[in-house]
């Protein structure tokens, strides 16, 4: 395995399709001190998808990186430098085959950003998942980062019902 730079010129545009399984999600609820984060199960387990692409123009000065297996493109990693608030944002962190789960792609391409990060002087990387991707939120907590924040509504109207809320990550750099 060897994680490249993606050229820009090449991979501007180019689209992935994010998946995974889930057999539980979090909960958000108020609560007296504030709200609440309560693991429910989902039964049966449900399949979600998701289609994005890199470089995407709302990204301030993106970065992106593959993690190669000679020449196929095994996972992706993207982030961008937030100038406003000095944050660095983990826009896309994918390995792309089920079977290449498990293999350290995931953490070589989130050590690759935030060294990137960190070289862009950055005080905290931050990135979103949803509170049902269960494998997602805790490969980030095994990396240092912590919830910081939700959207209730980020994705459409249904989503606490859907069980798909915004979660926000964060780490101090």
């Amino acid at each position: 395995m060897e994680i490249r730079p993606l050229d820009p010129a090449r991979y501007a545009g180019w689209q992935f399709t994010a998946r995974y399984v889930t057999g539980s999600y979090l909960d958000i609820s108020p609560s007296e001190s504030g709200f609440a984060l309560t693991r429910r199960p989902i039964a049966p387990p449900a399949e979600k998808s998701f289609t994005d692409q890199l470089f995407g123009s709302w990204l301030e000065a993106p970065a992106a990186f593959g993690a190669f297996d000679g020449q196929r493109l095994a996972a992706i990693g993207e982030g961008s430098p937030e100038s406003w608030n000095n944050r660095y944002r983990i826009s896309n962190l994918c390995v792309l085959e089920e079977a290449d789960r498990r293999r350290g792609l995931g953490r070589a391409l989130m050590d690759r950003l935030l060294a990137e990060a960190r070289r862009a002087g950055a005080r905290m990387a931050v990135l979103e998942t949803q509170t049902c991707n269960e494998e997602a939120i805790a490969f980030y907590r095994s990396c240092g980062f912590a919830v910081i924040g939700f959207d209730l509504y980020s994705y459409s109207n249904d989503d606490p019902a859907r069980r798909e809320v915004r979660l926000e990550m964060g780490l101090k750099l």
